[in-house]
């Protein structure tokens, strides 16, 4: 089965290593992200986590956390074994809405390993891939992709579009940068257009969506289906929100007290995850982004040494 969830609107929660935690997924899913996925995960890391807990009659959602008001809800996979990726996409698949591969990933940690982009290069390795994953499991199979490694195959993207939907693949999602460009430099929307005219599989925009109106502008360029939201939603996941009131009424509501609000929502959630305190505190700096006096306050909530003292930081900048 290849089919699709049904999305309740056009904007996805990009999975991002240290800010898609759980507790924030939820956040991002009841303030009208369509779909959220967890951070890249190595499929070597579930294979072994998977043996462990088995042996202790566990699940591996004791690791992989999410909630059910999550869905629908996707995992992201990286890995450079076609095997081991296979494997791992099995283990998950009873517990995820969507199973996304990740070869977009440009964090040279992650380019060394020959895994995340720097699979665009490997056209036979990923027809192997894409026929076996798409085979082996029942839920649909996405993929993340930049445009390429360099200036000089920036158009990689599009051999490996049109493979991958020969293959199976259920959805494409497509950040116009080169794995050599990082983040800097401006996203290259024309290139979304040529993947969405090549082929006739749902494609999501993803790249320098900062606002309701950049969302609504990349949908209107490109023609693309979704668009994926990242670094604009970190400690602001009403952006959702006003991107879905931004495409029906060409109007949304901003309020910069309820973004500190929320955290506490966040925090709250973060009580039933295992989420270690500095990546809470990491993310409770995200929320005063755009704040008046939050360099300040990201200080000071570097200071804090546990969640009851960041409330406290919070109620006292309310007040």
């Amino acid at each position: 089965m290849d089919r699709l969830p049904k999305f309740d609107g056009k904007a996805f929660f990009a999975p991002m290593a240290g800010i898609s935690d759980p507790a924030f997924r939820l956040l991002c899913r009841e303030n009208g992200a369509a779909m959220v996925t967890t951070e890249l995960t190595n499929a070597n890391f579930i294979i072994q986590k998977n043996k462990e807990l088995r042996l202790q009659r566990e699940e591996i959602t004791k690791i992989l956390e999410f909630s059910p008001k999550e869905k629908p809800v996707g995992i992201q996979l990286f890995g450079n074994d076609i095997d081991k990726i296979v494997e791992a996409a099995k283990i998950v698949e009873p517990h995820f809405d969507v199973i996304d591969f990740n070869m977009g990933c440009p964090a040279p940690h992650i380019t060394r390993q020959m895994a995340g982009a720097a699979l665009l290069q490997k056209q036979d390795f990923n027809k192997k891939l894409f026929t076996k994953l798409v085979s082996a499991v029942d839920k649909p199979v996405t993929l993340k992709m930049r445009s390429g490694v360099t200036n000089n195959n920036c158009y990689l993207f599009s051999n490996i579009g049109k493979l991958a939907e020969e293959c199976g693949i259920s959805m494409l999602t497509l950040h116009p940068r080169t794995v050599s460009q990082g983040y800097s430099g401006r996203a290259d929307w024309s290139k979304i257009k040529q993947l969405k005219e090549l082929v006739d599989i749902p494609v999501v925009g993803n790249g320098d969506i900062t606002s309701p109106e950049t969302a609504k502008a990349m949908l209107e360029e490109t023609g693309c289906d979704f668009v994926m939201i990242g670094r604009a939603a970190r400690g602001n996941p009403n952006i959702f929100n006003q991107v879905n009131s931004y495409l029906t009424n060409d109007s949304y509501d901003e309020d910069s007290k309820a973004q500190l609000k929320m955290l506490f929502k966040y925090l709250k959630y973060t009580e039933n995850y295992d989420i270690n305190f500095a990546q809470i505190r990491s993310q409770a700096m995200q929320f005063t982004r755009g704040i008046k006096g939050g360099a300040e306050l990201r200080v000071r909530i570097g200071q804090t040494k546990s969640i009851d003292e960041i409330k406290d930081l919070f109620d006292e900048v309310l007040e």
